[in-house]
């Protein structure tokens, strides 16, 4: 039987994942939908289900690295209640064409919800060495200045960046990971 590429196998190792929204939609240009997602991280992380070492949350996407004894479960989980969180709010808001799109572009065998918030699958990476972990933290770190949103790491709100330079972040992150 063949590995495949990307599958969390060996989640007590830190693995980099990125969770993307469907159609590519600007669901966390919301602060309220960036706040569920740091909430859920928090949560699992004060339950010793994670530990992240570093993230980053987009627009329309979120990169992460972390671990955790059951990863996959743990990230499936955070996909779920984060996607059924952040459409509560959509739907209290009276966020009515975002509402449709993320309906729109549901997968058609999901027939058990109305709405589809994440894309299927994480596409894990598993950090393999002390080269690969700095390069997808720098990777994750950089993504704000690559879009054009800010000139420095650090100035980006929803980042460990600030982590890694000394500072305090929004999350409690694992930078001893030498």
């Amino acid at each position: 039987m063949t590995r495949d590429r990307y599958k969390i196998y060996e989640g007590e190792n830190p693995h980099f994942i990125t969770c993307t929204v469907v159609g590519w939609l600007p669901i966390f240009s919301r602060p309220k939908a960036a706040q569920i997602v740091l909430e859920s991280f928090s949560y699992l992380q004060g339950n010793g289900e994670i530990a992240l070492y570093a993230y980053v949350i987009m627009e329309n996407h979120i990169h992460l690295i972390a671990s955790g004894e059951n990863l996959s479960n743990t990230i499936a989980r955070f996909k779920s209640f984060t996607a059924r969180q952040i459409v509560d709010y959509l739907e209290m808001n009276g966020e009515i064409g975002l509402l449709a799109q993320i309906k729109k572009h549901k997968l058609s065998h999901k027939t058990d919800r109305e709405y589809q918030l994440w894309q299927e699958g994480c596409h894990p990476e598993m950090i393999r060495d002390d080269a690969m972990m700095r390069q997808k933290i720098e990777y994750i770190h950089y993504n704000p200045i690559r879009r054009g949103y800010v000139n420095d790491a650090v100035h980006w709100r929803y980042s460990s960046a600030r982590d890694y330079a000394g500072e305090k972040g929004l999350l409690d992150i694992k930078t001893d990971w030498l």
